[in-house]
C-alpha cells in the first residue's frame, strides 16, 4: 500500500457525498469524516442560544465558546457539543438552512478547516463537503465531484427526513436546496466548484451501490489500495 491516502468528495445538498462516503469507507477501511456535519453543528448550536444565523457578528459572539468533538466509532463520525451527542439532532431543516448560512463566513471556516484538516493528519480518509478537494484536502490522491438533478435531490432529502420521524414539505425542501445551492456556489469565501482534477459523476438515475463503485473503481485506479 502507498501509505496514508485521502479521498475528497464534493458537491451539493442531496448529491449523494456522505451516503456513499460512509459505504465507502467501510468497504475500504478508511476514516470518514462528514464535513458538513460540522457546519451543521455550529448552527444547532446558534440557534439554541437565539441567535440570527444570518447575522455574522452574532454567530462569531458564540463561535469561541463551542466545544465541539468529533468521536470516530468503528470510522463512523459521531458530534458531540459539550458532551451531548447531536449527530441526530441536525438533521432537520432549520438547522440545514442555519449550516448555509454560518458556512459563509469566514471564521467559521477557518474553524472548521482547521479541524478536519487534523483529523486527517496520520490516517487515510475520506472526507464529503463542497470545498474539500479545492480548499481542504487540496493534494488528495483522489477528487470526485458529485451532482444531481434537483428534483431527485429533494426527493432524497426528503426521504432522510422522513427516515428520522421529522415533518416535512417537498415543495419548501426543493426550495431551500435550490437557495442553498446558490449561496454555495455564490459565497466569497471557498465556494462549492469542481476541483480541475475531480472526476464528475450524475447520480441522478444511478443506484448508490452504482455510485459506490464507480468511486471505488476511480480509487483503484489512482491508488494501489484495494
Amino acid at each position: 500500500m502507498m501509505g496514508n491516502i485521502a479521498v475528497a468528495i464534493d458537491g451539493p445538498a442531496g448529491s449523494g457525498k456522505s451516503t456513499v462516503a460512509k459505504i465507502i469507507a467501510k468497504d475500504l477501511n478508511l476514516i470518514y469524516i462528514d464535513t458538513g456535519a460540522m457546519y451543521r453543528s455550529v448552527a444547532l448550536y446558534c440557534i439554541r442560544k437565539g441567535a440570527d444565523t444570518e447575522k455574522e457578528e452574532e454567530v462569531i459572539k458564540y463561535l469561541p465558546e463551542i466545544n465541539l468533538d468529533i468521536v470516530l466509532e468503528k470510522g463512523i463520525q459521531k458530534i458531540f457539543i459539550d458532551g451531548e451527542d447531536i449527530t441526530e439532532k441536525i438533521r432537520t431543516q432549520e438547522v440545514g438552512k442555519g449550516a448555509s448560512d454560518v458556512g459563509a463566513i469566514e471564521k467559521v471556516r477557518e474553524k472548521m478547516v482547521q479541524l478536519q484538516r487534523k483529523l486527517s493528519e496520520g490516517a487515510s480518509v475520506i472526507m464529503d463537503g463542497r470545498d474539500i478537494g479545492t480548499n481542504v484536502l487540496p493534494d488528495a490522491q483522489v477528487k470526485i465531484y458529485l451532482n444531481a438533478g434537483v428534483e431527485e435531490r429533494a426527493k432524497r432529502r426528503c426521504g432522510e427526513l422522513e427516515d428520522i420521524g421529522a415533518e416535512y414539505d417537498f415543495e419548501s425542501v426543493k426550495k431551500q436546496i435550490e437557495e442553498r445551492d446558490y449561496n454555495d456556489m455564490h459565497r466569497k469565501f471557498n465556494p462549492l466548484m469542481k476541483a480541475d482534477d475531480a472526476v464528475e459523476i450524475d447520480t441522478t438515475s444511478l443506484t448508490i451501490d452504482e455510485v459506490c463503485s464507480k468511486i471505488k473503481e476511480i480509487i483503484k485506479e489512482k491508488t494501489d489500495l484495494r
